[in-house]
């Protein structure tokens, strides 16, 4: 069951945005697991994909698409990753976009598709094809919801947030979905993340608005330490509610990103609680490194570490598990004797020894709560960075086991 995760509270319409879902049949009978998005015309979209080498040939067309025209339709399947499919997967791919774009007498490109389940599987785009047409009779302004479940694939809850803030002098709304569980640890620049504002944002500034508020968020969290071949976020910005299009400068553009950021970072701790079979939602704290690149490879380190993630889910203090991480980061010329470790706010290790005020009931007591934090102190210098895990356990291993039976 995710950590401290439930479904998600109503999530306020976007004007300019409409959602369906429909069951296409793509690998379960019982639910929807096909997505369209409808975008007002003029709306500026802005996305980041994966960086896998074997991207998958959705990623691959939705880039090629987004890179001609602005994107008026985003179509969603679970159930079938259409990744390491190669040359036949992109031709599914754009048949799928093409009759979309037939439904909506509009161009292909401006169609992008995305897809999520098993790899390595032809993606059967006569089910999605039959859809469609129902796909289109019900847009509707209130899918929100509905769509974050037809998303989702071992996830054990949907995904969404809504926020509103003022913005040139109106009220306007950021809404965003996502999915993901497993095969977590995004390098964009198996998850997706739909974001979307009726703000009016010009192209440049929604680039940078998205690439900050992914570096904070989606490119912070990990579950297992795999990079999917279909990853991707989209922030779309529909511009039907302030008259002023916000360019960088723009006095009200920060508060935007601040929202934006906010929406997305919720929304990545929400796939670590929900991570597969996670029992614990795990902060890691580095603080003290030359630099960015140095903390995350310590945090990095620790988060992967099949004994830590072992121990946090036993809740064992066996905090030499953690201070074995924490040696063989590569970071070079490690002073130990600038090294602190807590859990929570119990010191395990000072100055590079452990903490003589230390005591097993402590540890225990931190170790026994279903959201930990882990603060390492390197005193080399001034940067900061947080990233978010879970735990590893006997769940995990049953669902990635039985992902396919």
């Amino acid at each position: 069951m995710a950590v401290g995760l439930e479904k998600p509270s109503k999530l306020l319409p976007v004007n300019g945005v409409r959602l369906s879902s429909a069951a296409a049949g793509i690998r379960h009978v019982d639910r929807n697991d096909v997505v369209l998005i409808e975008f007002a015309p003029d709306t500026v979209v802005s996305a980041v994909f994966t960086q896998n080498a074997f991207c998958a040939a959705p990623v691959q067309l939705a880039k090629s698409h987004l890179a001609k025209m602005p994107a008026r339709w985003l179509l969603i399947n679970a159930g079938n990753a259409n990744a390491g499919t190669g040359e036949a997967g992109l031709s599914d791919a754009m048949t799928c976009c093409a009759a979309v774009a037939e439904q909506f007498e509009a161009s292909v490109e401006q169609v992008l598709p995305f897809s999520t389940g098993v790899i390595g599987e032809r993606l059967p785009s006569e089910r999605l094809i039959e859809v469609i047409p129902a796909l289109k009779d019900k847009l509707s302004a209130s899918g929100w919801e509905e769509a974050a479940h037809a998303m989702l694939t071992t996830d054990t809850v949907a995904k969404g947030i809504s926020e509103q803030v003022q913005i040139d002098g109106n009220t306007v709304t950021i809404t965003g979905i996502a999915k993901g569980s497993g095969m977590i640890r995004p390098d964009m620049a198996t998850m997706l993340a739909y974001i979307a504002t009726d703000a009016a944002v010009e192209q440049a500034a929604m680039d940078r608005c998205l690439e900050q508020a992914v570096n904070g968020s989606f490119n912070r969290i990990t579950i297992d330490g795999d990079t999917s071949t279909n990853d991707a976020c989209v922030l779309a910005a529909t511009g039907t509610v302030n008259d002023t299009v916000l360019n960088a400068e723009h006095v009200d553009f920060e508060i935007l990103c601040d929202a934006v950021q906010r929406v997305c970072r919720w929304l990545a701790q929400a796939i670590v609680r929900d991570g597969e079979g996670a029992t614990k939602f795990i902060t890691i704290n580095v603080e003290g490194g030359s630099d960015s690149e140095e903390c995350l490879a310590v945090a990095y380190t620790i988060a992967h570490s099949p004994l830590v993630k072992t121990a946090f889910f036993a809740s064992d203090p066996n905090w030499g598990r953690i201070l074995a991480a924490v040696g063989r980061a590569p970071v070079l010329d490690f002073d130990l004797s600038l090294v602190d470790i807590l859990l929570d706010d119990v010191c395990i290790v000072r100055q590079g020894e452990p903490a003589t005020d230390y005591t097993e009931q402590a540890g225990q007591a931190v170790m026994n709560q279903s959201e930990i934090t882990v603060h390492v102190r390197l005193g080399r210098g001034g940067s900061v960075e947080q990233i978010w895990t879970s735990d590893l356990s006997y769940d995990y291993v049953r669902i990635n086991a039985e992902y396919r039976s």
